[in-house]
This record gives structure tokens, C-alpha cells and sequence, in this order.
């Protein structure tokens, strides 16, 4: 049987304090009452500015919306929540962090709130973008393309029909074709 390691309260505070993670916990009312030294050293501002709704001066005005409906509406429904939301830094800078909150219980067993950590992702949602970004290049490049047959000329349009050059070009644009030889032609056809 394996030994059971047992950590005293001091040794639980530590790792919950300098755990490489922010932490915050809220009680039944969905004020927030705790948070832990990461997301203090994160924002810059002490416990007491952070207490009950003070932490969300820190958000974003264009996620704050976002953030507290979505907040609200799970902590009503007492079901885990994920978010993105950009939060303030101590340096003036907005961050985006990934927020996951989950409702507790105390010892009798009775919903208490919510905990959650969060975790600075603002490199992945820049890289995430930088990558949509060119997706979307991509996407618009293909658009320009015209599949044409390599033998009769024609053009596929978007239903998958084939026409010739001249119809397809009146139906996407307002051209109108007329007909002649150039002068490669005629040399060639001349002979």
C-alpha cells in the first residue's frame, strides 16, 4: 500500500499562492472574495481593490460585457465556465487570459461559490490571429482562380457548370464580347 503524503495548511497555502497560475474564488452572492498572490502581482493591485467586483475594472470595456453575462449566467446555472477575456496589467497593458471557473462546495456538502484559474494566452490568440489572417488570404486567393479546361477553354463557375470563356464573363460581369483574329491567328490560319 502506498503512503499517503499529507500537506499541512502552510504547505497548501504556498502552493496555492505561488502555483504558476492565477486563482481567484467567489462566494454565493458572486462577489469575489479571495485572490491568490499571481493574479495580485499580475494586476498590480491589492487585495482590497480586487474584493467583490473590483477586479473587473481590470477587464476590458469591449469583453466586459461578454465576460460578465457569461460569468452570470453560469454562476445562476452553477455550471464550469471557460472565457476569453483581455485583463489589465499592472504595466497598462490588456492581456487576453483563459478563465476557467467551476462551482464548490463547503464541508457540508452546500454550493459556496466558484473557483477559477486563469493563464495568460496572449501569444496563442496572436498567433491565432496572425493564422486566421492568413487563412483568410488563402481563402481569397483561391477565390481569384478559375478552373479552366486545359483543352476546350471553358470555365467551371461555383455550381459546377461548364461554360465557354465569353458566357461565363457576361454572367459575372457586365462585359460584352465581340470576335476577331489576331494578327498570330491570321498569320497562322492564313497560309
Amino acid at each position: 500500500m502506498a503512503d499517503v503524503f499529507v500537506i499541512s495548511a502552510d504547505e497548501y497555502r504556498i502552493l496555492v499562492e505561488q502555483a504558476p497560475i492565477m486563482i481567484w474564488r467567489s462566494n454565493t452572492t458572486m462577489a469575489c472574495d479571495y485572490f491568490n498572490e499571481r493574479w495580485l502581482s499580475f494586476t498590480g493591485r491589492t487585495m482590497e481593490q480586487e474584493m467583490g467586483n473590483g477586479w473587473a475594472e481590470g477587464v476590458h470595456p469591449e469583453d466586459f460585457d461578454r465576460c460578465l453575462n457569461i460569468y452570470t449566467s453560469s454562476f445562476k446555472a452553477r455550471k464550469i465556465f471557460e472565457m476569453e477575456y483581455r485583463l489589465k496589467r499592472k504595466d497598462g497593458q490588456y492581456r487576453w487570459l483563459f478563465d476557467r471557473g467551476v462551482p464548490f462546495k463547503n464541508a457540508k456538502g452546500k454550493f459556496a461559490g466558484y473557483i477559477g484559474s486563469c493563464i495568460d494566452i496572449a501569444d496563442q490568440v496572436k498567433a491565432r490571429d496572425v493564422l486566421a489572417k492568413q487563412k483568410e488570404k488563402e481563402i481569397e486567393q483561391l477565390r481569384h482562380l478559375l478552373p479552366i479546361c486545359a483543352v476546350c477553354r471553358k470555365i467551371r463557375d461555383d455550381k459546377g457548370y461548364w461554360k465557354t470563356l465569353e458566357r461565363y464573363f457576361e454572367d459575372v460581369s457586365d462585359q460584352q464580347f465581340t470576335h476577331g483574329i489576331c494578327p498570330e491567328c491570321l498569320k497562322h490560319y492564313d497560309r
